[in-house]
């Protein structure tokens, strides 16, 4: 039992390092997301630094995964995302993906806000791919001002000084998918054929 869990404890490491390129994270970035210096992340995954739980937690909950993930305990066949609950600028951004790198999907829950307070449009890398389930949006998106209602989509490279609000009355609830990198969501941009022709 003692020799499996030394193997197990010597497994973190490589795993660490594999999980965070897969993710296409650095270490500086990981320092910035834990609290854990840039020296320590590189001795836990080389293995010369033993994994301890307060080093683990707080990875856990960078990379978004369960601790058991980690330290490659027993899965427990549960598949479901708890998401926790961001709110910025009055804006409740529900994770819907566990891993914090790549493709990033969020429901979003927008209070009423007409004026969109003091905010201004922003730009950043990425890519983004929005869904209203409920209410109205507002998209100030370069010089174009669009009213999304439920059902409709919008997708924009947000490079694009843009800007979201909910001009009301009531809250809306929004789908969002986001790519840093640039990527984009490929919809089908008409209904497939319900029973295709057959080739004789």
């Amino acid at each position: 039992m003692a020799n499996e869990d030394a193997a197990a404890l010597a497994a973190v490491g490589p795993r660490l390092r594999a999980l965070r390129h897969q993710r296409g994270t650095t270490l500086t970035q990981l320092a910035d997301l834990t609290g854990i210096s840039v020296s320590t992340l590189s001795r836990l995954e080389a293995g010369s630094r033993r994994p301890t739980l307060e080093l683990l937690l707080p990875l856990a909950r960078a990379y978004q995964v369960a601790l058991d993930e980690l330290v490659d305990a027993p899965a427990t066949g549960d598949p479901r995302v708890r998401p926790k609950p961001i709110v910025r600028h009055g804006i409740t951004f529900l994770p819907l993906t566990r891993r914090p790198g790549g493709l990033q999907a969020f429901k979003q829950i927008f209070p009423p806000d007409p004026s969109g307070g003091d905010r201004v449009p922003q730009t950043h890398e990425g890519y983004e791919w929005l869904y209203v389930l409920s209410g109205r949006l507002r998209l100030l998106l370069g010089d174009r001002d669009l009213t999304l209602t439920p059902g409709e989509v919008a997708e924009f490279d947000t490079r694009i000084p843009h800007l979201v609000l909910n001009p009301g009355p009531g809250t809306a609830e929004v789908l969002s998918l986001f790519g840093p990198q640039g990527e984009r969501l490929h919809v089908r941009a008409r209904p497939a054929v319900a029973n295709p022709p057959i080739d004789q």
